[in-house]
């Protein structure tokens, strides 16, 4: 694989990887503000950011290249109001779905076909992430200061089930 790519590759593990613990970090906040549906809804999103991580790195192996850990960055412990988690979300799912398509843009220059089929399935993946995140976001704006409204929200996240369309 090209050197670049690569080091790009190994780059989204990281972040790949830090999605699942930034998600964790919120699961752990959204409980400690008895928002048990909130935080199930992140700790499944945790589950998939893992998996996409899982993903990055045995694509690597495959190839016959080297995977490199990085370090991970510690976390935020308070993300404010139910909507202010997912805001962060949205913008950090934004985040991720630039990086995909850097990468993307990548092994369309260096010609790594292999690469683009593999990444192909992240540009999909990051625009359910996002409409994922943007969902509960405009729910959540709808209902505004309503307790009421965001105890209903919260209920209606705790039924979130894994799954879907991962592979």
């Amino acid at each position: 694989m090209d050197k670049t790519l690569l080091k790009e590759m190994n780059k989204q593990i990281q972040e790949e990887l830090y999605s699942a613990y930034l998600y964790l970090a919120m699961s752990a906040y959204l409980e400690g503000e008895a928002l048990p549906g909130a935080a199930h809804w992140m700790q499944l999103q945790q589950q998939e950011e893992t998996m996409h991580g899982m993903k990055f790195f045995n694509y690597i192996q495959s190839r016959g290249d080297k995977v490199e850990l990085l370090e991970l960055e510690k976390p935020p412990k308070a993300f404010g109001e139910l909507v202010d988690v997912f805001k962060a979300s949205l913008e950090h799912e934004q985040h991720i779905t630039a990086r995909i398509n850097t990468l993307y843009e990548l092994a369309v220059k260096v010609k790594d076909y292999s690469a683009q089929t593999f990444l192909s399935w992240f540009v999909d993946e990051q625009v359910e992430e996002e409409g994922n995140a943007q969902g509960v976001l405009d729910k959540l704006e709808k209902v505004g200061d309503s307790k009421e409204g965001a105890f209903f929200i919260d209920n209606e996240l705790g039924k979130r089930v894994a799954g879907g369309t991962e592979e």
